[in-house]
């Protein structure tokens, strides 16, 4: 099979219709193998209904239903672990991303070589308060994720080989980072492909500011499991030793110049009213803490069931090569 589409969708039912029409003409235009999943996540509307209807008139649609609202990176994961095209195109049911886009992906990933494509909406039709938090939003991300030639992380729009979505896992709400995932995992070759942006043509948005708040924290989140997720000792150690190293030096000074001061009878205060002597205790709890947590954290990752799962991309094994050898 040539491409799976994959849809999120959360009460969409009056955009399905003709989003499948426009998605069927497209595939046959270019004689495309293909099927269609669409994910219903939870809709209170009679969206199940239409694609109960829709696959009963076509053999390219299959679905799934959840039973409450969980949120689009499940919606994508389920739809990643069924898809079987060899080529997988993510996109919204809103009809703000236009199937006519399929054919240049499909041609991006199966001739380019690339392992995933993500669309770029450089003219998009979103209010102010929507476009200047999503620029400084994926300007951060290009930051911290290192993928440079990425203008917008979040678009709905995607290409991926079969290959990536089996070996990445979506989770929470890092659909936003699917790019960054995918980049952790060994999948380098990531390019951008500028895509339409229509303006929605019923219902309304079902995202709210708070996604870019939430985004940052997932952001933040990806970066530390990414860069210490299977060392936590090397950082929480790390500082908890300096810190602790740093409040024992400082509470040594003071102990030092007050035993100077006794031994020359010069009057000193207490150690214990020196302000500095309860920062340099707290430094050295806070310290100990930071070297347990990491220890700790140490610990859980040595048990962790997937703590040796590398990605493989290619094996060779002796014996198979010692098998041809004899045969010839």
């Amino acid at each position: 099979m040539d491409i799976s589409v994959i849809i999120p969708l959360y009460n969409e039912e009056e955009s399905l219709p003709e989003l499948y029409s426009w998605i069927e003409r497209v595939m046959d235009e270019n004689h495309f193998s293909y099927e269609v999943i669409f994910v219903n996540d939870g809709s209170t509307d009679h969206s199940w209904d239409v694609i109960e209807r829709l696959a009963r008139q076509s053999p390219h649609v299959s679905g799934i239903k959840f039973r409450r609202n969980y949120g689009k990176s499940p919606a994508l994961h389920c739809g990643f672990a069924r898809a079987q095209g060899d080529v997988v195109i993510t996109m919204d049911a809103d009809l703000q991303d236009s199937p006519d886009e399929i054919p240049e992906l499909y041609r991006m990933i199966a001739n380019d070589g690339y392992d995933l494509v993500s669309g770029y909406k450089k003219k998009r039709y979103d209010p102010l308060s929507k476009t200047i938090p999503t620029k400084l939003f994926n300007a951060t991300a290009r930051k911290i994720s290192g993928i440079k030639n990425l203008h917008d992380f979040n678009c709905g729009l995607k290409a991926y080989r079969n290959e990536v979505v089996k070996n990445i896992e979506v989770y929470g709400e890092m659909h936003r980072y699917i790019p960054y995932i995918a980049k952790n995992a060994g999948f380098t070759k990531i390019g951008e492909k500028v895509v339409r942006h229509r303006a929605r043509k019923y219902g309304k948005t079902k995202f709210g500011l708070n996604r870019f708040f939430n985004g940052y924290l997932d952001l933040i989140t990806l970066w530390f499991l990414s860069s210490f997720g299977r060392k936590p000792m090397h950082v929480f150690g790390f500082l908890g030793t300096i810190m602790f190293i740093i409040g024992f030096v400082s509470a040594a000074i003071l102990g030092i110049d007050k035993l100077c001061a006794l031994a020359n009878g010069v009057p000193q205060r207490l150690v214990t009213e020196s302000p500095y002597f309860y920062i340099a205790l707290a430094m050295m709890v806070i310290g100990t803490q930071l070297f347990l947590t990491g220890f700790l954290g140490d610990l859980i990752s040595r048990t962790s069931p997937t703590r040796n799962d590398y990605q493989i991309a290619k094996e060779i094994r002796p014996e198979a090569a010692a098998g041809k050898e004899g045969n010839q």
